[in-house]
Parts: C-alpha cells; sequence; structure tokens
C-alpha cells in the first residue's frame, strides 16, 4: 500500500529524516515512536505533502506521490490540534473537504453521516466544536479525514491533548474504527504505551533514522540495540563483561564482581562489554526459595518507596547501583519501608544481555 525508499529531509543544516526505508501492508496499522525531535512527524507531512522530501520515493497503492500537491494524493490526516474550524458546525466542518472537491450535496450528506454514524457521533451535526469535548472534537476530525475515503490515514499525536482516561479510552476507539474500515493507517506518537497498544507493527526513530522495526511483542520483549533495549519500558541496565557463552544462555561479571545469568541477544562473544536490561516489572522482591526459576538473586536494601496505587516501585540499593522494582498492589499496602533489608531476583529470560560494540543510533 504504502513504500518509503530512501527518504531523506533536511531544514537548513539539520538533518530531520535519514534514510527512511517502510514498506506499509494495505490495512496495516504502522506507529512511528521516538522522542522529541527524531524525525516522526517530519516523515508523515512528507508522506502527507506537507513537506517536500530532499531525496527518496514515497509511493502510494502504486503511484509515485513524491512531488505531488497533497490534495492530490488521497490522503487523510487528523493532526495534534484537530484543526478544526471553530466557526462552523460539525456537519459543515466534516463536509468541508467533500465541497472542496465538488461532490452532490445529496452524496455529500449521505456520506457525511455515514462518517459520524462510524466515528460514534450521530445527532451531532448542528453543533459547534466549542460545544464539544476533547474527545468529541478528535472524532470529528477524524470523520473529516474518513469522509473523504481516503487511501491512507495519517495521525499526527491525535490524543497528546486529552487527559489520561479519555486517551485510554479513545486509543481503543480509535483502533476499534481502524479495524472497522479496513485503512491503511500510519500513527505517530512519541507515548509508547499507545504505540504498544494500537499497533500491528512499530517503528521505532532516533536521530532520524529507524532504529528498530516489529510487532509491539518483537520489540518490546526481543530489543535488537541498546537503543530499543533503553527506550521501551521501564527497565534497569547494568554494565559488566560477558564470561560463558553457553547457546542464547549466557553469564555476565559485573565490576563489584556480581554474577548475572541471562538470555544473549544477538552476536556476542565472551570477554566483550555487554549490558544487561531487567524491566522494572519483572524484579521480583524476595521470591520465592526453592526451584531454579529466579536464578538471580541479590541482597540489597530499599532506598526509596513510590506507591501508585496499582503498583509500587522500589528504588534498592545494590552495590552501589539503584534498581528499580514495580510490584503489582495485591496487599492494598506497601511491603517494605525505606531501610528494609531485601532480596532482588530475576529470571534468567528476563535478563536481555546485548553488546555495546554497535549503539544505534
Amino acid at each position: 500500500m504504502l513504500v518509503i525508499e530512501g527518504l531523506e529531509k533536511a531544514f537548513g543544516n539539520v538533518q530531520a529524516v535519514r534514510n527512511f526505508n517502510l514498506h506499509v501492508k494495505d490495512g496495516e496499522f504502522i506507529s512511528l515512536l521516538g522522542p522529541s525531535g527524531c524525525g516522526k512527524t517530519t516523515t508523515l507531512r512528507c508522506i502527507a505533502g506537507f513537506e517536500v522530501a530532499d531525496r527518496g520515493r514515497i509511493v502510494l497503492d502504486d503511484r509515485e506521490i513524491t512531488n505531488s500537491p497533497p490534495h492530490t494524493r488521497n490522503t487523510g490526516m487528523v493532526f495534534q490540534n484537530y484543526a478544526l474550524f471553530p466557526h462552523m458546525t460539525v456537519f459543515a466542518n466534516v463536509a468541508f473537504g467533500l465541497q472542496m472537491r465538488k461532490v452532490p450535496r445529496e452524496e455529500t450528506r449521505r456520506r457525511v453521516a455515514k462518517a459520524l454514524e462510524i466515528v460514534r457521533l450521530p445527532g451531532y451535526e448542528k453543533r459547534k466544536p466549542h460545544e464539544l469535548s476533547g474527545g468529541q472534537q478528535q472524532r470529528v476530525a477524524l470523520a473529516r479525514a474518513l469522509v473523504i475515503e481516503p487511501t491512507i490515514l495519517l495521525l499526527d499525536e491525535p490524543l497528546s491533548n486529552l487527559d489520561a482516561k479519555l486517551r485510554e479510552e479513545m486509543r481503543v476507539e480509535i483502533r476499534q474504527i481502524q479495524k472497522d474500515v479496513g485503512i491503511t493507517t500510519v500513527f505517530v506518537t512519541h507515548d509508547q504505551e499507545e504505540a504498544l497498544v494500537m499497533s500491528d507493527r512499530m517503528v521505532l526513530m532516533e536521530g532520524g533514522e529507524i532504529v528498530g522495526t516489529g510487532t509491539p511483542i518483537e520489540l518490546f520483549e526481543r530489543p535488537t540495540n541498546l537503543f530499543v533495549a533503553s527506550f521501551l519500558g521501564q527497565s534497569n541496565r547494568v554494565d559488566g563483561e560477558l564470561i560463558e557463552v553457553n547457546g542464547h544462555s549466557v553469564c555476565v561479571r559485573t565490576p563489584e564482581g556480581a554474577l548475572i545469568n541471562g538470555t544473549g541477544i544477538g552476536d556476542l562473544k565472551e570477554g566483550e562489554s555487554v549490558a544487561v536490561f531487567v524491566k522494572c516489572a519483572r524484579v521480583r522482591l524476595d521470591p520465592a526459595t526453592g526451584g531454579e526459576e529466579y536464578s538471580n538473586r541479590f541482597k540489597a536494601q530499599v532506598e526509596f518507596v513510590t506507591y501508585l496505587g496499582e503498583t509500587i516501585q522500589y528504588l534498592c540499593s545494590l552495590s552501589g547501583k539503584r534498581i528499580v522494582a514495580t510490584i503489582q498492589n495485591r496487599e492494598g499496602h506497601l511491603l517494605h519501608s525505606a531501610g528494609d533489608e531485601v532480596t532482588l531476583g530475576w529470571r534468567e529470560k528476563d535478563a536481555l544481555v546485548l553488546n555495546k560494540r554497535i549503539y544505534v543510533p
């Protein structure tokens, strides 16, 4: 459906996008994820035609659109601030694109009614944007993008202006609408939870480049480089020397002499410097003894406790390093306080070991 090859875009001396290559399947939901300034919005604007690429090519539905003006690309765009016309009714906002295309009046009414039905806003035709909630305004913007029956839907951080609860509701809503309509979608976000929840495939960007791509499970559970491992999820990082490799099972010795059993990712060689990543939610406090499941066990001291309602974070000191354990709050109270001695434990499969020879980017 969408093919991007060798895309590059610079603003003066700043290279916003570098050698960007991506193939998107028909009906696929792709998220461009990364920190601010990584080039994800610039990439989206190049697809939409609001920015002209310096190099590369963009092909949409077997038609090259690299240098085509925006109105000829048949893309539907939802902006971060919704960009609704404040003086227009909901009907007029949604119908705007059809009127620009000289669609007959009756056909316009039929398609607007259908679009509002899709976003669950029938009966709101006569309201103005200021009479709507943030979530309703966002649905109007989505209806306006869908009503023109675009080849592809482009979403530029459409949830960032909503409160946390509404954001959770709307990400499910948007994903369901996308599935119902079956439209190919490229979604830009800096929120990894949004990307994990909504995507068929995630494209992680940094410094204008793609540094990782895969399904949410693939990238989260098996990161391919240090940047992906450190960016996705809350993780503890411990550096050390690789002293044993037995297939994917490896052993790392830290500068303090502690031994960590882990799972090797990529090409690893004994004697090299590596980084061990353990997700905070995979660390256990005082794991049950017996059995080999939690083969990594270390004595530590609780330094700070953060109560987060559903979870509790324990910041612990382990041989001068800080390890965070995020524990589900099943007891309804704190299990430990600052100053308590505890045992930290994690499984071998949860300690992902990556080499530091190549840092991407």
